[in-house]
């Protein structure tokens, strides 16, 4: 069973479904992932979801990893990833596999500047951040930042949203 926690901050619209937005993201990503049968699991999986201002996030990055500046999204994962099996394997009980915070701020700045919604933006954004609280990383190693876009494409698509990594194809005309 998953179980997603929501927390509201101010900055974002109180009214706007986003506990069932980060619900959605969450089941989906665990759904795409090579965790995707936790859903099936007697163990219950909890994240948390933060939506709040840049204010708060900058805060965080700077405290957590020495950026001070707002970013879009963190990540605090509760467990290492290579974990999660022997957890699983246990058969029960609960897991909190992390917290995940969104900044209003540079979400909205980022959908306005791919001509997304909010909404969507955001959604992708809850996605990316579970696939780093179940191990996926994009940092380190070009194959696995391939692994964890293909997986957030998955996921994206089963929610109707479309690739947020379009790949630019030139063609060059016949002369």
């Amino acid at each position: 069973m998953i179980l997603v926690e929501s927390d509201l901050s101010g900055e974002w619209d109180s009214s706007s479904g986003l506990p069932a937005l980060a619900e959605r993201a969450v089941r989906a990503a665990v759904a795409a992932s090579d965790w995707n049968d936790l859903g099936d699991s007697p163990v219950t999986i909890e994240v948390s979801v933060k939506f709040t201002g840049n204010d708060e996030v900058q805060s965080l990055n700077a405290q957590y990893r020495g950026k001070n500046k707002p970013t879009n999204v963190l990540s605090f994962p509760m467990i290492e990833g290579d974990l999660l099996d022997q957890l699983v394997a246990a058969g029960g009980g609960e897991i909190l596999l992390g917290d995940i915070v969104l900044a209003r701020g540079i979400c909205a700045e980022e959908a306005a500047d791919k001509g997304i919604s909010i909404d969507d933006h955001a959604t992708h954004l809850v996605v990316h951040g579970t696939l780093h609280l179940l191990g996926y990383d994009h940092e380190e190693d070009e194959e696995e930042a391939e692994a964890m876009e293909d997986t957030e494409r998955r996921a994206l698509a089963a929610l109707g949203i479309a690739d947020p990594y379009p790949t630019e194809v030139q063609f060059q005309a016949d002369a």
